[in-house]
């Protein structure tokens, strides 16, 4: 049935109005993002943030989330953590760092599960019950590497011969999860980030910044949140990676947190030697980390 010109008109206006609503609704959530970036340090609520958006804070959640993907709350953890990272980057100290990016306390880095850098003892403990984790394998320059992911991202990349022994080492690390081999069509964040994890190893490309699912002692956690920001083409020693976490005497267990770091390549343990120079260990064998450290010398020589 065909419309008059006058029905036309109308149904172009509820077209405009809805536009224009959805705009402004994208404005005033952009709005709030922009706020939260730039008091990221103060201690935000989501009433403060509902009367930026003019919304009442249930539905600021709801529609923050939709457009997002997290509430407000992890949106203003993300964009500390980014700025803890850099900060490291640039060479503070971590405690200076923590308090620099407005975390308040150790603690609130290292002991909070929901920051995706560790979790509380009594989970890691648990050995994934209850978890589904998705595992695929792939050939790469350094040998057959499998990785797995939880929910929450990464929590496995591995080396080895066979792919049997590969899920086998898996299972040990998470024997009460079940384990899914997943197609990439079932998976497709897995197989792009095993694409891309392999672009770095085989050709050089840069070591993409995945989501990690850390599991390991406050500690090891510490250890390894620090391994992400040495970069490449640098390398450090075990004790100088202690005193650079503000635990100068420990340095064999510095040395021990590198050895269990089940996510190789992605958490950089490779660039930990001994302090005479010596490569020191490697949990895939020192071949492999000979390798890895000569291609990121020649990638940072053509740069």
């Amino acid at each position: 049935m065909s419309r008059s010109p006058e029905q036309d008109s109308d149904w172009m206006t509820g077209v405009g109005d809805s536009a224009a609503g959805e705009s402004a609704r994208v404005a005033r959530l952009v709005r709030v993002a922009q706020h939260i970036e730039m008091h990221a340090d103060e201690a935000l609520t989501l009433s403060s943030l509902a009367k930026v958006a003019a919304l009442s804070p249930s539905r600021l959640q709801k529609q923050f989330k939709a457009a997002f993907g997290v509430s407000p709350k992890a949106y203003q953890d993300a964009v500390r953590m980014r700025r803890f990272k850099q900060s490291l980057k640039d060479g503070s100290k971590v405690t200076d760092a923590i308090f620099a990016s407005g975390f308040g306390s150790v603690s609130r880095v290292y002991g909070e599960a929901n920051r995706s850098i560790g979790m509380p003892p009594r989970a890691y403990r648990a050995g994934g019950a209850g978890e589904v984790i998705v595992y695929a394998g792939r050939t790469t320059a350094l040998g057959l590497m499998m990785m797995a992911a939880t929910e929450r991202g990464v929590c496995f990349v591995e080396f080895g011969d066979d792919e049997a022994s590969l899920v086998g080492r898996l299972r040990s690390e998470f024997p009460k999860a079940e384990l899914t081999a997943s197609p990439a069509r079932n998976a497709p964040e897995l197989d792009a980030w095993m694409e891309a994890l392999d672009q770095h190893i085989s050709a050089g490309a840069p070591r993409p910044d995945l989501p990690l699912d850390m599991r390991g002692t406050a500690f090891q956690v510490k250890v390894w949140q620090f391994l992400l920001s040495i970069r490449e083409g640098d390398v450090l020693s075990y004790s100088e990676v202690a005193a650079r976490i503000d635990k100068p005497r420990a340095v064999r267990a510095v040395a021990s947190a590198c050895g269990k770091n089940r996510i190789g390549v992605l958490i950089p343990c490779h660039r930990v030697l001994r302090g005479d120079g010596g490569l020191g260990g490697y949990r895939w064998g020192l071949e492999r980390k000979r390798a890895l450290l000569e291609a990121e010398r020649r990638s940072v020589t053509r740069e």
